[in-house]
């Protein structure tokens, strides 16, 4: 399929974005739900406050990752992030045709997993305010045997708060379907109240704080077995859930002003700011509620309000309600930025060619892709009936496997190909963080209890994928099914 041309008239982005909402759509997209709902997960997987293991180690493997997205986004800064990146280090009409379309292929997949996680998060706390929501009216468990990967298992659940975040999930297609420089505004706006939101847990926690509470770690916490590492691999897989979201700015290139310059100062800065709010609210949980209180219920969407049960047992239950709805307006808020970044990527490959059509379409009035950001929408809606937990494991383990591994090989491979292109930013102690994060990215994937689960989901798509592909290029007689044409020379004249 070639290229779309755009004539000069052709409505075209706006470089609206500078680097205070290009941090803020960062910051509001990596904290989101994240941390308020995540703690009792993370302590759940390493049994005790030693979870606080999994944000630091996180914190390192999101710093070597960013460091990866800075150089790509500033080399080359235009809409589509991982699909721009992937096809020019494998090669645009090679390779690279073939594994841009299957970061498109599983994007169509992880992105609406990424704004259901928010969405359901949203609903979790809404619960709080409202125990009702929390009645379950229907659950399916279905499996599939598949011939050498095994069984694939699903379980949805239909409960008023289903309901609740597939209503989020609505709003913020509506909310986001105008003009981009309306939304650098909003951004900022967002950005206050999740930062508002923090301050206060963060003060409350540490003027309440009781190191013993905090620090009551259980027998053997810190013995280097088995458990220990498998525990550290769930803990780490869901830290780096709430570290995701620096590269958001990343799928956004061609309405950043001055992206050389802004893509990695923003990805950098919105990593640093984050890791260390996160390490001062967690701590300040840990010291206020008992961490055996967190054990409870971790695969289920309910009962994950943990920090309104911490605001409860300082202020009462004004505090209780007021944060519940703080961090709604957060989990909104990380719907809102997600939605906003994913929705660039489709339009991007539509436009080289390498996806539908239609993706392409430019509001005429308001100049975004609409039909990207309606159809990651409604795609957003089905995840909604899924635990947030398994959620969160399915989306982490496909973006590992199908993008994020490729893309560190990937800065090493493009260094060799072409190290005259021209480089704003430049990784820092170059390929350590690039080495680091394949390992850490591995070391999440493989050690895990039951981690076969999510790999073979991914497998799945991986191999649906590439069978989509290979039907696609054939018929448009693409990479690898290209025809050479004839020279001139070869042909004769009539």
């Amino acid at each position: 399929m070639p290229a779309l041309p755009q004539s000069e008239n052709s409505p075209k982005l706006i470089r609206g974005i500078g680097l205070g909402s290009a941090t803020a759509l960062n910051m509001i997209d990596m904290i989101g739900v994240g941390p308020f709902i995540t703690i009792p997960l993370v302590v759940s997987a390493m049994g005790g406050p030693q979870a606080m293991l999994g944000w630091v180690i996180g914190a390192l493997l999101a710093t070597c990752d960013g460091l990866v997205w800075a150089e790509l986004g500033a080399a080359m800064p235009g809409s589509g992030g991982s699909y721009q990146y992937l096809r020019e280090i494998y090669g645009p009409h090679r390779l690279g045709k073939l594994v841009s379309f299957l970061f498109i292929w599983q994007l169509s997949f992880s992105a609406p997993l990424s704004i259901a996680s928010g969405a359901i998060g949203f609903a979790s706390y809404a619960s709080y305010l409202l125990p009702g929501l929390e009645q379950q009216y229907a659950s399916h468990d279905w499996s599939l045997h598949l011939p050498l990967l095994g069984t694939l298992q699903f379980r949805w659940a239909a409960a008023g708060t289903t309901f609740i975040a597939i209503g989020i999930v609505l709003i913020a297609v509506l909310l986001l379907y105008r003009r981009i420089t309306d939304i650098g505004f909003l951004s900022k706006f967002l950005w206050f109240g999740v930062m508002g939101t923090i301050g206060w847990i963060i003060f409350a926690g540490f003027t309440h704080f009781n190191s013993a509470r905090a620090l009551s770690f259980p027998p053997g916490a810190f013995t280097l077995s088995k458990n220990f590492f498998l525990g550290l691999g769930s803990a780490m897989l869901i830290a780096t859930y709430d570290y995701w979201g620096a590269y958001n700015v990343c799928f956004l290139g061609d309405e950043i002003k001055e992206p050389g310059k802004n893509i990695p100062r923003a990805l950098l800065l919105s990593i640093f700011l984050v890791a260390g709010l996160y390490l001062m609210m967690n701590v300040s949980i840990l010291g206020v509620v008992d961490w055996h209180e967190m054990m409870r219920s971790p695969n289920s969407n309910n009962k994950l309000y943990v920090v309104s049960t911490f605001m409860e047992r300082i202020y009462g239950p004004w505090a209780a309600n007021l944060v519940t709805v703080l961090v709604m307006w957060t989990a909104f808020a990380s719907v809102f930025s997600l939605m906003l970044g994913y929705s660039r990527v489709p339009y991007a490959a539509a436009l080289d060619g390498n996806y539908f059509k239609v993706f392409a379409r430019i509001h005429p009035v308001y100049r975004f892709p609409h039909i990207s950001l309606l159809a990651l929408g409604g795609a957003g809606l089905l995840f909604c009936f899924f635990s947030l937990a398994d959620v969160i494991s399915a989306l982490v383990v496909i973006r590992i496997l199908l993008q994020f591994i490729l893309q560190a090989v990937g800065i090493i491979v493009l260094r060799l190909r072409r190290p005259d292109m021209p480089r704003p930013f430049r990784m820092w102690l170059y390929p350590i963080p690039a080495l680091l994060a394949i390992f850490g990215f591995a070391y999440i994937l493989l050690a895990r209890k039951d981690f076969l689960k999510e790999i073979r989901y991914a497998f799945v798509i991986l191999i649906a994928g590439i069978l989509l592909y290979v039907m696609r290029a054939w018929r448009n007689r693409d990479w690898p099914f290209r025809v050479a044409l004839p020279s001139p020379a070869g042909i004769k004249a009539s």
